[in-house]
């Protein structure tokens, strides 16, 4: 590959900070390769005083590799900002792999807390591996952003609940001698502020330090690498400010647009030539990224040339999507682009669904870069089931105590202690309270019409009739979420059962969906060439021959989350992601309904209709 104009600049920049503005498929790994090879070879810099920090395992590894390839001198660091900062405190504390807190442990820890407090402390819960992921994520957002435990109002649960978890999961980590990953930035963060000798001999050590995906950083990793780089500041950091698209891990977009205020003598270099896609292609992701406010504006040039335009289709339902994407994939089959060569993204993990199960109808190999959840396995769909299992089957006790009290009719769980329920018993048990007989004696009349309704019927009439969408209303209101998120989940279980005739004919269908994607994970591993489903998030650092962007609909993407401006921008900066994987054709999809509502078109889309 020729190096640019641009390229050399930054790869031959000499000593002070540098930022390197790298949009998609600009080669910023070539840079730092080679700006690495150039340090030693021409600025006969040691190898042992050059820092190459990335963010994952994978990134490092191809890093290191690429550099071997065109560098025969040995000596430099190539790591994560979890490994280098391990590094630095296992020098400090002799701490070992065996300190660090796994994954599996750390929500082991905070499932025994959650148990531990009293019923009254925490709203009725449904999904605790729901709340343990997002009880994870702020203690890892207190942690990064430094803010105090007073000052922070938690998203998943009430601030007491979630200052007392935070409190005890502390003690208990300490009292095990253990670290989690963001302990590994505290830690480095508080020893490097505290240890003047370690800090400088740390500094004399790292000379030169290069950063990959600098628009992913932390405020913690951040200030830790400041620290690092002084009093040289030979800081060369490369990224692209219109891909930062983890702010929900803590990353922080405005490090990388502040960057010169606070390094003014900071040169900046832009990668101006993109080397993966067609024209039309950038040109469009540059107008639609170009709505953002905040942000580096950039000229960036076509290396490949004209080729086809985007193509930007409205269908009429997400079934029709689903069909039309088979068709345009089948045609690009037989014009001769690989399975490997076509990606589907989509914004939410949970929008793979029903793209998933039309390529498994049609026999189209498919890969997932996040693990495929099946809807049918989420609590609500399980109440859902509760329901029809009751009026269908039988009154099963473990059934009905799930859905007794969803929505709310204050059934006690000591009013039924046979493994079969008898409305019969529970009334004579609430014998006295004939404000209970009457909930008891309508709850026997809902399942009894319930028996004699389609699945689709039914599921309508368990939403409207009986009250369920207001009990996940509250749900939602106690944990902080917009309902409409656990209406749409309803609403796609309720349309994938609008073909079934009977529940028997539905249930069979569940299960031969379920067998299907067992057998597709298992052949997953051995497939080579298949199709790739993959979330924006998850599509970042690849790119194919041809990308299908599904359901660019208001609500979706922006996400109906999405109120705040800088949320917004986040959103677009997530639909750039996605626009520019494509190399050769870039499909846009959004549909006129979803689940028989009136859809709109994302309005990141204006700039390209």
């Amino acid at each position: 590959m020729q190096i640019s104009n641009a390229q050399s600049r930054a790869i031959a920049h000499g000593a002070g900070p540098a930022m390197v503005l790298a949009g998609p498929g600009s080669g910023k790994t070539l840079v730092i390769t080679q700006r690495t090879r150039y340090l030693i070879e021409e600025l006969h810099v040691k190898p042992q005083e050059i820092l190459v920090i990335t963010f994952t395992k994978a990134a490092a590894q191809e890093m290191r590799q690429r550099f071997c390839a065109v560098c025969s001198s040995h000596g430099v660091t190539f790591g994560t900002f979890h490994a280098v900062f391990f590094g630095i405190l296992k020098h400090a504390y002799r701490f070992t792999s065996a300190n660090i807190l796994p994954e599996e442990r750390k929500f082991g820890i905070l499932r025994q807390l959650l148990q531990r407090l009293p019923q009254e402390m925490l709203a009725e819960t449904q999904d605790e591996k729901e709340l343990l992921s997002e009880l994870a994520a702020e203690i890892s957002l207190v942690k990064n952003e430094q803010i105090s435990l007073e000052n922070y109002y938690s998203r998943s649960c009430p601030e007491d609940v979630f200052r007392r978890i935070y409190r005890q999961y502390e003690k208990s980590c300490r009292a095990q001698g253990m670290l989690d990953f963001d302990d590994m930035l505290v830690c480095t963060y508080e020893l490097l502020k505290t240890r003047g000798d370690i800090l400088e001999a740390w500094q004399n050590r790292f000379r030169y330090i290069l950063v990959d995906e600098f628009q992913d950083i932390n405020l913690l990793q951040y200030r830790i690498l400041r620290m690092l780089a002084a009093p040289e500041n030979n800081l060369f950091i490369v990224g692209d400010d219109d891909q930062s698209i983890y702010r929900f891990r803590g990353a922080k977009p405005e490090i990388m647009l502040n960057f010169t205020k606070d390094y003014p003598d900071a040169k900046t270099i832009l990668l101006d030539q993109n080397y993966r896609s067609v024209a039309p292609v950038i040109r469009g992701a540059l107008k639609v990224i170009g709505e953002n406010e905040r942000r580096y504006v950039k000229q960036i040039q076509d290396v490949r040339g004209e080729g086809q335009k985007i193509d930007i289709q409205e269908l009429d339902s997400r079934e029709h999507e689903s069909l039309y994407l088979v068709k345009c994939i089948r045609k690009s089959l037989e014009q001769g682009i690989p399975y490997s060569g076509i990606a589907v993204l989509f914004r939410t993990n949970q929008g793979a669904g029903p793209f998933a199960e039309r390529l498994m109808e049609f026999n189209l190999p498919f890969e997932m870069r996040d693990a495929l959840p099946n809807i049918y396995d989420h609590w609500i769909a399980q109440d859902i089931f509760a329901y029809l299992h009751l009026a269908h089957v039988g009154l099963d006790r473990t059934e009905f105590l799930q859905v007794m009290n969803r929505p709310k009719r204050y059934i006690g769980r000591d009013s039924i202690d046979a493994k079969t329920v008898s409305f019969e018993t529970l009334r004579t048990y609430y014998e006295d309270r004939e404000w209970m007989l009457d909930r008891i004696d309508r709850m026997e009349s809902e399942l009894k019409l319930l028996a004699r309704m389609t699945p689709y019927a039914a599921i309508n009439y368990i939403r409207r009739g009986i009250g369920y969408e207001d009990y996940l209303a509250e749900y939602a209101r106690s944990r902080r979420m917009k309902p409409e998120e656990l209406f749409d989940l309803l609403d796609e279980i309720q349309q994938g059962a609008k073909p079934y005739r009977s529940y028997e004919e539905w249930l069979r269908h569940i299960e031969d969906y379920r067998a299907k994607l067992e057998e597709k994970r298992s052949a997953q591993k051995t497939q080579e060439d298949a199709i790739t489903l993959a979330t924006l998030h998850g599509s970042k650092g690849l790119e194919f021959q041809e990308v299908f962007l599904v359901d660019v609909n208001e609500g979706v993407i922006p996400h109906r989350r999405a109120v705040q401006e800088a949320d917004l921008e986040e959103e677009r900066r997530l639909l750039y992601v996605g626009m520019t994987r494509a190399k050769d054709r870039l499909h846009i999809f959004y549909t006129r309904q979803r689940y028989g509502k009136a859809a709109e078109p994302s309005r990141f889309l204006d700039v390209l209709l």
